[in-house]
């Protein structure tokens, strides 16, 4: 279901990929740097996740200024909140690169400002920590004042996010987190002798499975 939603004086293009059955929980997922939401991996994750009865809504949001992606995060979570067609019990932010990055940026803001319960989690597809070779100057303000749950799928070879200085950032998080680590994947998440299929599903399954704990942990 294509939607457009209000964003000051604009509107972002938006795709929900709705499961058959009424869902309680949702994702909002968004693009990097380059792109829009019909990058391959958001459009497969998408389906994957309605597929299992979780409600998706991928938009896109042109623009490399990480406060201008962020507000236009937090208008697709309100929008989404505010919802009559799609009643949600929670919603996961999640979103790939840069789309990480003003995902976290809306959770921090958010928790800051209300304890709001409505965001459950939040998903980082190659969280890009540092610029390449620019290991110094990390990009972890954000993630030190999350305080809900947290999974980052992250290649081992990724040249914006050195293993080991995730790993790092992730034991001075507050958050509960996991990191799933796909085997000698780059920043696009591509593995010589793998076929992007391959990855997408072992990407999927993760996402899936770690949402799911984190639903059934909220019910008990």
């Amino acid at each position: 279901v294509k939607v457009k939603i209000p964003f000051g004086n604009k509107y972002l293009d938006a795709t929900f990929s709705v499961p058959e059955k009424k869902s309680a929980y949702g994702m909002i997922l968004t693009h990097g740097a380059g792109g829009d939401m019909n990058f391959p991996h958001l459009v497969s994750l998408a389906a994957y996740l309605a597929s299992h009865g979780v409600l998706c809504l991928r938009f896109t949001c042109k623009g490399l200024n990480i406060a201008y992606r962020t507000k236009a995060f937090r208008a697709v979570v309100e929008y989404l909140e505010l919802s009559d067609d799609y009643k949600l019990s929670g919603v996961f932010l999640a979103g790939r690169s840069m789309g990480s990055r003003a995902a976290a940026s809306v959770i921090r803001h958010l928790t800051q400002e209300d304890d709001d319960d409505f965001i459950q989690g939040l998903v980082c597809l190659s969280y890009p920590l540092h610029r390449p070779k620019l290991q110094s100057k990390l990009r972890d303000e954000d993630l030190l004042f999350i305080k809900c749950p947290v999974l980052f799928v992250s290649g081992s070879a990724d040249e914006m996010c050195e293993k080991q200085l995730l790993e790092g950032v992730a034991s001075k998080m507050k958050a509960p987190k996991k990191i799933h680590w796909i085997d000698k994947a780059n920043h696009g998440m591509a593995v010589k002798g793998r076929t992007t299929d391959d990855v997408m599903e072992e990407i999927n399954a993760q996402v899936f499975s770690w949402l799911r704990e984190i639903i059934e942990l909220e019910h008990k």
